[in-house]
């Protein structure tokens, strides 16, 4: 009895080990290629990707755009903005509306590329300006979310709104905008 457990257990080993082997083989002689099917995502899973970050972006800037435009949700308007930023008038109106109408730009994904170069232009002029003196951090006033949002409107710029939006409604000649 003994002598057959044996016989069964090398059995047991040998297929283990020739599975192993195999997988090891397979696996070491098929190289990465980024290009496969498994590691590109399909367009609409690209394009529902684009709309989170567009919605996740564009509402931060209707709401920041609200509030210095109009003095929305508590905000300083565009004379408390500019007043704040020691500049005319004038800049609080369009850092308010650059702000506003980027977003919207971004959130709706009609007009994108001009409301991501908006917040490109707003989002340089806050990190130059305002963050870079205190470094990085966040918590310390630095420049960390601002400099996310730049990256993200860059992003948007490059690729444009992807299906899932309003771009389809415009004209022919601006939906490359």
């Amino acid at each position: 009895m003994q002598e057959a457990e044996r016989e069964a257990a090398r059995s047991r080993g040998s297929k283990a080990l020739n599975q192993y082997k195999s997988i090891t083989k397979a696996s070491s002689s098929r190289k990465l290629d980024m290009d496969s099917p498994t590691n590109t995502p399909a367009p609409a899973q690209v394009s529902a990707a684009l709309l989170l970050i567009r919605i996740a972006s564009g509402l931060v800037f209707l709401y920041h755009g609200s509030a210095i435009l109009f003095g929305a949700f508590g905000g300083p308007g565009p004379a408390g903005f500019s007043a704040l930023m020691h500049a005319p008038l004038i800049v609080g109106l369009l850092v308010g509306l650059a702000h506003f109408a980027g977003g919207l730009a971004v959130l709706t994904g009609v007009l994108i590329r001009i409301g991501a170069v908006c917040i490109i232009i707003v989002m340089l002029g806050a990190i130059i300006l305002v963050h870079l003196p205190h470094g990085f951090d966040i918590s310390k006033g630095g420049m960390e979310y601002a400099f996310t949002q730049l990256l993200i409107a860059i992003a948007l710029l490059i690729t444009g709104a992807g299906s899932y939006s309003l771009t389809a409604r415009l004209p022919e000649q601006w939906r490359k905008l």
